[in-house]
């Protein structure tokens, strides 16, 4: 898992050894799965054992809880970034910007957790993947359009109340078919599956969000009529070394110096290519949320869970 998120990292960086980390990343856990099922089937002690994840129900819960994950963490990168970087909000400001999602996320995982009555967990889970990408559809419409955080309260608490109802459900929902000596075993894959979403969010949408700004940017300097081929290429050649979203105050501390048209020029395109390097980023968290809401119609069609005594009162890690 490291392999993976260390390789998008790099990637991100503008390293070397992008294919050689995802690599080690994925030959690490087929190597993994390899040695766990010759330990299983020379009957020796095991890490843990492969026969979790016969069970569908676990599969699908596992699979539920990393989509929210990386649909947490790409949200958590390019959101304040967005804030940050476009509306030049401060740490603060950019704080109580982001309290609707998980205020509501909270207040409605509690109320969820204790009001879900007879409704099928499945049903829940459904409803909060369809809640959180709506969310995240709204962000993306939004995001070029938006000059303060005001207009992202809507789809924040659309997007909380999503991520509250699968926070109230997913955890039991997967460790409900466990057997009491397992739970613990399985409650520790559970936890290293949704803290590699979270990483991979991160990483991922950070990752997509510097390349689309790096090819956008340096397409839109080439079309310029405003900069001369020196300038295009002084462009292309900064953004290859070190692509980074900036603010505009930011970008007219580095132009000082600079004739005020390539200034005025730069500002623009900046202006224009950031929300269109958001909007990619937002995608991340909108394709993870559209998979989860894939995988709650197929927890539709299995029995309800039977709640788990040992499982209650486990979290996520």
């Amino acid at each position: 898992m490291g392999g993976i998120v260390l390789g998008i990292l790099a990637w991100q960086e503008g390293g070397d050894a992008v294919a050689e980390l995802l690599a080690v990343g994925v030959v690490g856990l087929g190597s993994l799965a390899y040695w766990l099922l010759r330990r299983k089937r020379g009957e020796k002690p095991m890490l843990l054992d492969p026969e979790l994840f016969r069970s569908k129900m676990f599969r699908f819960g596992i699979s539920g809880q990393m989509l929210q994950q990386i649909a947490l963490g790409g949200a958590m990168i390019a959101l304040p970034i967005f804030l940050q970087m476009v509306l030049e909000y401060n740490a603060m400001e950019t704080g109580l910007t982001l309290a609707p999602l998980s205020l509501t996320m909270f207040g409605v995982a509690v109320l969820a957790g204790k009001r879900s009555g007879s409704r099928r967990p499945s049903t829940i889970i459904r409803a909060g993947f369809a809640l959180l990408s709506t969310g995240m559809v709204l962000l993306i419409a939004i995001v070029p359009r938006a000059d303060s955080g005001w207009y992202l309260v809507v789809p924040l608490l659309i997007a909380g109340a999503g991520l509250g109802m699968l926070v109230s459900q997913l955890n039991n929902y997967t460790l409900s078919p466990i057997s009491d000596e397992r739970v613990s075993e399985a409650a520790g894959v559970n936890s290293a599956g949704g803290s590699f979403g979270l990483s991979f969010g991160l990483a991922f949408a950070g990752a997509i969000m510097l390349a689309t700004l790096s090819i956008t940017f340096t397409d839109m300097a080439q079309n310029s009529t405003a900069l001369t081929p020196a300038e295009q290429e002084q462009v292309a050649t900064a953004l290859e070394e070190d692509a980074q979203v900036m603010s505009n105050t930011q970008l007219e501390e580095q132009l000082d110096g600079q004739p005020q048209d390539v200034q005025d020029e730069i500002v623009r395109i900046n202006t224009e290519a950031r929300p269109f390097a958001l909007q990619v980023a937002l995608l991340v968290p909108l394709v993870a949320a559209l998979l989860g809401l894939v995988t709650s119609l197929r927890m539709m069609r299995l029995p309800d869970p039977t709640p788990s005594s040992s499982a209650e009162g486990m979290v996520l890690g």
